[in-house]
């Protein structure tokens, strides 16, 4: 496991640092260090000029080479090379600028590899490098008000807010459904506010078990609790500078009381002691729940609501934005073209209209997996159509549709009531997505542009759990 500042790269297959001459300097897949290669020396690597040790990656097609000139962060997906010995590798990178006193000295390319072997599942590693990508994004700053694409003016009005709150100590809400981008705009305040990044805590709420919240958000003192040592919480952490509690209202009822307070007066109490703590520092919060809700389901307080009351963003739901929608289908065209090395050469009217008129239940991080699948497996030079989409958004925008026709042109008078027809489909793109994951409700979720949390709810409200246990069983 490699630790480079903030970030721990215990997820990668090797790492790779060429100077500013595109001498390799330091290189982990070769390095007798962290991994054997008996056909390899080190001489034969080391201050080697890059494109000599990769003889068929050329400046053209080089992340390296284009980190290097243009000093931009560069990420590419299945980059199929050889080295000087001929042998072949398949890797997701992400190339970093090395600067010194703002001058580009080199770059470190940090990889992911995916090779077309037995027992390697591509489809994890493909996860795994977009969580780490994801997380490299956040801890470097790297996410700011620039990437929040967007031509409608309710989103425009929110950036300026985010912008000016970022600035302010208040306690912010940024409340939306699933995949608006609530995560994008905490991390752009952050980014915008200018905290430094070892001051910035960020927690996801939903994951931390109840009966340990209290105690990571606020610490605990020695003996409390069998086991229990004196530990600072992420108050104490985040002192001057910014808590991110992602999913608010999954923080229990009774601590949100002590949240409370030490959002009014910046005092708390660890677990087990009798001395009040002081602290400074600002709460961003989000939440996938309307807060009139979260407070009648008694999942969020009130009294708690009202503290952020004077700083809260709403971000509307994809399908309230329609203007975005063709934006996004064309940047995300563009980005994963340029990721997968691929050229698109556009996209068909009937796929253009289809995707306008669908609802997009999972927003924008939806729509951005559609088209990610569409251009992986679209060919070179290919017209995006109908038949790249996912098969549960195949059936639901065109399959349900030509099964319409036939029943008209049948003439059949029987009426079905529509709740049952939108059960009976959910049902079957339910059960075809876990068939096709194989019952891994992880995978079956990402298929289907839903949360995990949601189709497991589905799952028992359709019944469908005994199916899912006869499936794993079998």
């Amino acid at each position: 496991m490699l630790s480079i500042g903030s970030f721990l790269f215990n997820s990668l297959d090797y790492i790779l640092i060429v100077d500013s001459k595109f001498n390799i300097i330091f290189n982990s897949r070769y390095d007798s260090r962290t991994n054997i290669q008996t056909e390899y020396a080190a001489k034969d690597i080391l201050n080697k000029n890059f494109f000599d040790v990769y003889t068929d990656v050329t400046r053209e097609n080089s992340s390296i080479y284009r980190c290097m000139t243009t000093g931009e962060i560069v990420v590419q997906k299945n980059q199929r090379y050889h080295d000087y010995l001929g042998h072949e590798f398949i890797s997701h990178n992400v190339t970093l600028p090395i600067r010194r006193r703002g001058k580009i000295v080199g770059v470190v390319e940090l990889a992911k590899d995916v090779e077309p072997l037995e027992n390697v599942d591509s489809e994890e590693s493909d996860v795994i490098f977009n969580e780490f990508l994801e997380t490299l994004q956040r801890e470097s700053g790297y996410i700011t008000f620039s990437l929040i694409l967007t031509r409608n003016p309710e989103m425009r009005k929110n950036i300026a807010m985010a912008k000016t709150l970022a600035k302010l100590p208040n306690p912010t809400l940024i409340y939306g459904e699933t995949g608006t981008g609530k995560e994008l705009f905490a991390q752009a305040m952050i980014t915008q506010s200018g905290v430094p990044r070892s001051k910035v805590v960020v927690l996801n709420c939903a994951t931390v078990p109840d009966n340990l919240m209290e105690s990571i958000l606020f610490g605990t003192k020695r003996g409390i609790y069998t086991g229990a040592e004196n530990r600072r919480g992420l108050f104490e952490e985040a002192d001057g500078g910014i808590l991110f509690l992602d999913e608010l209202n999954a923080i229990p009822y009774q601590v949100q009381a002590k949240l409370l307070r030490v959002i009014q007066d910046g005092t708390f109490r660890s677990l087990g002691d009798n001395r009040d703590k002081t602290v400074n520092v600002k709460i961003i919060a989000s939440m996938n729940v309307e807060p009139e809700e979260a407070i009648t389901r008694n999942i969020l307080r009130k009294d708690l609501f009202y503290r952020f009351s004077s700083s809260i963003i709403r971000i509307q739901p994809l399908r309230k934005r329609k203007e975005d929608i063709d934006l996004f289908i064309e940047y995300y065209i563009k980005h994963f073209q340029d990721l997968y090395g691929k050229h698109i050469r556009g996209i068909t009217g009937p796929l253009r209209e289809a995707l306008q008129s669908y609802r997009w239940e999972g927003n924008v991080r939806e729509l951005k997996n559609v088209i990610e699948l569409a251009v992986e497996f679209a060919g070179e030079d290919e017209i995006l159509g109908p038949e790249h989409l996912p098969p549960y958004l195949h059936q639901r925008l065109f399959e349900a549709e030509e099964s319409s026709e036939k029943s008209n042109s049948a003439e059949n008078d029987e009426i079905v009531p529509l709740s049952h027809a939108v059960e009976d489909l959910e049902k079957s793109l339910i059960l075809r997505a876990l068939e096709q994951s194989a019952w891994n409700k992880t995978k079956a979720a990402e298929r289907l542009g839903i949360p995990r949390q949601t189709l497991t709810y589905k799952i028992k409200q359709l019944k469908l759990a005994n199916g899912a246990t006869k499936a794993e069983r079998g």
